[in-house]
């Protein structure tokens, strides 16, 4: 890690020369938001209400954009007539369908959603006229007030969502107000300016989930203590390759204050750490499922310990909580919550509140989650796990499996999944588009483990490919939807995609009685 005696002339060469901070500074500027969806609307909504001249544009023009922009003119036209805008000022938007590479006229700062990759036409365009490009986060950064809540920071390939939830549970338990926020729930521009309103007390820490991309549009962001939970590829097609992805969520410890926290058991994310330039007196923070050393968090005998935050570290461990715990106990999962306990405790909450939170903590649907158990099969849905670190992960946590897998690979290869799992494996069905890319690596690396391919990609192949696990399954076994890949071949999203898992246990079920 760098201290802070370097910090500023790095950031200057970094190129950003955003200057614009607090509510009162975006009056008057001409702002373009790039994007029609839920963080651009919430910027678009904040930034008209502060003043701002706002100019919405996207790329597409069917009814799901065209039903966004007429609510949002709706609502401009509502707030501009009653002078409701944030502040008292009158809020005014444009918004632009079909195209999304020509840069407003006039424009002097463009806001994009998440999802618009840096090499889009409307950036170029901005670039070369001089204009930044931020993103939600960064707006909302900007927009705090004196005195606003610090943010814990989380990013990673996998494990974010349990992390940030765990860790507000945790904060919880101390007593803080808290919200988990960034990539999950309510936008965080929202957050921001709904501080103290309406007679309620403003937040005192905020558990902040970070993806990629937010960090990548964030350059002035600054968390009071980050954590990188894992590093694997994926979305390569949107960074363009695994360094400029690592990077992006490496700026998560950039100008870190107490603890940048990273997995011992993944040499990548101690990297981002040595290459952080942060504030004096911040401290690197491991967390490993093994024995800690010093200035890590660790197990022992089932305890998780604590040997970062403590006086005599080099010689004395505070225990924190017990895996039994953590729901479920499943070796990824102790490794989130290891990871909320460090940043939990960089914010100083004591012990017995990292105990009480882990154990009111209870993790998101479709994320190994236990369905049903029945003949001595037990049943899990983890729809979640969309690409194969995920999956290696859930994979992990069970010892004999009817693995479900497939969909949509997004380039994925399969070899090093297949092979660090074939010992665990009963059987596997295979379903979605890209069902031949796992069947190939199984071919090659566990040749003798029972394979059924499901020659569809209709919604009505998920009671098939239950049926099909449920008769390879043995008693003591896992029947496990994993897929290691995306859902919109056959899905609207992961979560239905285990809604219809859910179902079709269900079915068998209820034909046992």
């Amino acid at each position: 890690m760098r201290h802070r005696g370097t910090r500023h002339l790095l950031r200057r060469l970094a190129g950003s020369k955003v200057t614009t901070h607090g509510p009162a500074d975006f009056a008057g500027q001409h702002i373009t938001v790039a994007g029609l969806g839920v963080s651009g609307i919430s910027a678009a909504r904040a930034l008209a209400g502060l003043g701002a001249h706002l100019t919405v544009v996207d790329g597409g023009d069917g009814d799901k954009q065209r039903a966004a922009a007429r609510e949002l003119t709706e609502w401009a036209a509502a707030h501009s007539a009653s002078g409701k805008g944030g502040g008292g000022r009158r809020a005014g938007i444009t918004v632009r369908l079909g195209d999304g590479d020509t840069l407003p006229e006039g424009t002097e700062l463009v806001v994009t959603s998440p999802g618009w990759k840096p090499d889009s036409p409307l950036f170029a365009a901005a670039a070369a006229a001089g204009v930044d490009v931020v993103g939600d986060v960064e707006i909302a950064w900007r927009l705090r007030g004196p005195g606003a809540a610090a943010w814990l920071g989380v990013t990673g390939t996998n494990g974010k969502t349990t992390t940030v939830r765990m860790l507000a549970s945790i904060l919880a338990a101390e007593g803080l107000r808290t919200l988990a926020v960034g990539n999950i729930g309510t936008p965080i521009i929202d957050v921001v300016l709904g501080q103290g309103k309406d007679g309620e007390p403003p937040y005192d820490v905020l558990a902040v989930e970070l993806s990629s991309y937010q960090l990548h549009w964030a350059p002035s962001l600054r968390v009071h203590s980050g954590a990188v939970l894992n590093l694997a590829p994926d979305h390569l097609d949107w960074h363009g390759s695994m360094q400029a992805y690592a990077a992006d969520k490496g700026r998560i410890y950039e100008g870190n204050t107490v603890a940048c926290v990273y997995n011992a058991a993944d040499k990548a994310t101690e990297d981002l750490v040595r290459e952080a330039d942060v504030e004096e007196g911040c401290r690197a923070i491991g967390f490993t499922l093994g024995t800690p050393g010093p200035s890590q968090l660790g197990v022992v005998d089932g305890i998780l310990v604590d040997r970062a935050f403590v006086e005599n570290r080099q010689q004395q461990a505070q225990e924190l909580a017990e895996v039994s715990d953590v729901t479920p106990p499943a070796p990824h999962n102790i490794a989130n919550a290891l990871a909320a306990a460090a940043l939990a405790r960089a914010f100083g909450v004591r012990p017995t509140a990292v105990r009480d939170g882990l154990r009111a903590f209870h993790p998101d649907a479709h994320r190994i989650q236990h369905v049903a158990e029945r003949d001595g099969v037990t049943y899990i849905d983890d729809s979640k796990a969309t690409n194969t670190h995920a999956a290696e992960a859930s994979l992990a946590a069970y010892e004999h499996i009817v693995w479900i897998a497939g969909g949509l690979a997004k380039g994925a290869t399969f070899d090093e999944l297949v092979q660090k799992s074939a010992a665990r494996l009963r059987g596997v069905v295979l379903i979605g588009a890209d069902r031949a890319l796992i069947g190939e690596a199984l071919a090659r690396h566990a040749p003798d483990v029972p394979v059924v391919d499901l020659d569809r990609t209709d919604t009505g192949a998920m009671p098939e490919a239950v049926r099909e696990a449920t008769r390879l399954a043995r008693p003591g076994d896992t029947v496990l939807l994993a897929p290691a890949c995306a859902s919109m071949d056959m899905f609207v999203n992961y979560n239905k995609r285990g809604e219809a898992f859910a179902e079709a246990v269900g079915e068998l079920t209820a034909r046992d009685h």
